[in-house]
């Protein structure tokens, strides 16, 4: 048997040097990449076999390299410029540097004993987020999380604890519109309650909470002897980028004595543009804020936040204590963050967002985030000059949705061919425009986000997607 190192000090410097050109190879030439890359049956199963399970001899580290670049190879591009399907996350190289950083270091961030300088750092970042977004600076704070999902179920546990007596969990109700984020469903599941405990209401025209439609269902549930506990608005929905009515629901949730939670996973980074930050001028009337940086502020996965109106119901929802950590417990007046949130050992998230913050500075931000809102009016003005092309929501925080839309043609005719038109686009590795869903009918949605787009591209992307139109209705109709 050999016992030999399988590696030296050599060969991981030299891999270093390997991954970080094979970076910024594909960071500057995304022309050559394709949007997406999936690996069919074969494909999948030859990697799993020639690759999946460890030898039991040792490979050379180059070699292993190699095959990771193969495996990673067969992915979509989130951060490709043309990629406007789901949120992109559009990494900038600082972050993706930021995040070397950190994971070059190794921290421990659950408690200052083992990152008290990192710990300091990520406390006064989200602190001033907190600020940012309204909320007072004498109790704010937060917590770095994964991301949206577990910032959404970790606001909506202290949301429990805060409002709602163990002896009503049973009778408790949350309130969500039709378009909040399927996170919180799931949050909610994971904390114990029924979906019969949750109230779906409507939503406008322009996919907003219908506030007077929320009160109602409010009052009705006191009524019956239930318990409201719970309002989720959001700040920027997946599907449209509608903004609820903040300030409304906030004062529905004041006059009844509800938690408020917002999830601005998305939406809530507009809070740091200069022209756009009126938009969101409520959000510190609120109890707590989810805000995932690995969307609209280009930070590697996952990198999300959840802020608080009052920090300290973090740990009265999550401090426990153990033998084994009592000579790292909280140091002076800042609580260690495995009291704050449901992991114990976690990474330091925040630091690789305080490196590009600090590198960028927040004018640049601003230009960043607008850039993104920019192209989406953009995009929305060229569909608008396309030939039987429909706008079903109006650019907002840098989302549109459209729809083609040729007369003599069924609805169900016309989601086939819309579902068609983004299978072609992505086959010919043109752009990354998925479908969703609006007002029922399947159509074309772009999220505009990345600071590589440029008019051009996006120019590119929407005339070929007319082409793509054109040729899927010829075809079909050829072949009736």
């Amino acid at each position: 048997m050999d016992s030999s190192p399988a590696y030296d000090l050599g060969d991981i410097s030299k891999a270093i040097h390997r991954i970080s050109s094979q970076y910024l190879s594909e960071t500057t030439n995304f022309d050559a990449e394709p949007v997406t890359k999936s690996a069919d049956v074969d494909t999948a199963n030859s990697l799993t076999q020639n690759y999946g399970t460890p030898d039991a001899s040792p490979h050379k580290v180059d070699d292993v390299l190699t095959e990771a670049f193969e495996i990673f190879d067969y992915r979509t591009r989130m951060n490709h410029p043309c990629f406007f399907g789901f949120i992109p996350s559009p990494v900038l190289p600082l972050a993706w540097l930021g995040d070397v950083v950190s994971t070059t270091f190794n921290a421990h961030g659950g408690s200052r004993f083992q990152s008290s300088g990192p710990s300091a750092i990520e406390h006064t970042l989200i602190h001033w987020m907190a600020c940012r977004a309204g909320l007072p600076a004498a109790t704010a704070g937060g917590i770095a999380v994964s991301g949206g999902s577990m910032a959404n179920l970790t606001a909506m546990a202290v949301a429990r604890d805060a409002n709602l007596p163990r002896e009503h969990w049973h009778t408790g109700v949350a309130y969500v519109s039709d378009q909040t984020h399927s996170s919180i469903a799931k949050g909610l599941r994971i904390l114990g309650f029924h979906e019969k405990q949750t109230r779906k209401v409507p939503t406008d025209g322009r996919f907003r909470m219908d506030v007077d439609a929320l009160i109602s269902m409010v009052e009705e549930d006191r009524e019956a002897g239930r318990h409201p506990f719970l309002i989720v608005a959001t700040c920027g929905t997946t599907n449209t980028g509608a903004i609820d009515p903040i300030d409304e629901i906030a004062a529905v949730g004041r006059a009844h004595g509800i938690w408020v939670h917002v999830d601005g996973a998305y939406g809530a980074t507009a809070v740091l543009s200069t022209s756009h930050q009126s938009q969101l001028k409520c959000l510190g009337d609120v109890d707590s804020i989810s805000w995932d940086a690995h969307k609209w502020l280009f930070q590697t996965y996952g990198c999300g936040f959840l802020l608080m109106r009052d920090q300290s119901l973090l740990t009265e929802s999550f401090r426990t204590g153990a033998e084994y950590t009592q000579d790292a417990e909280d140091v002076d007046d800042i609580p260690n963050y495995w009291n704050m949130g449901v992991e114990l050992t976690r990474p330091t998230r925040a630091m690789k967002l305080w490196f590009t913050l600090r590198v960028l500075g927040v004018d640049q931000t601003s230009s960043l985030i607008d850039h993104g809102i920019k192209m989406a009016e953009f995009a929305e003005q060229q569909v608008r000059e396309l030939e039987h092309w429909k706008i079903l929501s109006a650019a907002s925080l840098a989302i549109v949705t459209f729809r083609f839309a040729p007369p003599g043609t069924t609805e169900s005719e016309l989601d086939e061919i819309n579902r068609e038109i983004s299978g072609q686009l992505l086959a010919e590795n043109i752009a990354g425009m998925l479908t969703t869903k609006v007002h029922g009918k399947v159509v074309l949605r772009i999220c505009s986000i990345s600071p590589a787009l440029t008019r051009e591209l996006l120019q590119r992307a929407i005339q070929a997607m007319d082409r793509v139109a054109k040729s899927t209705v010829s075809r079909r109709a050829a072949g009736a």
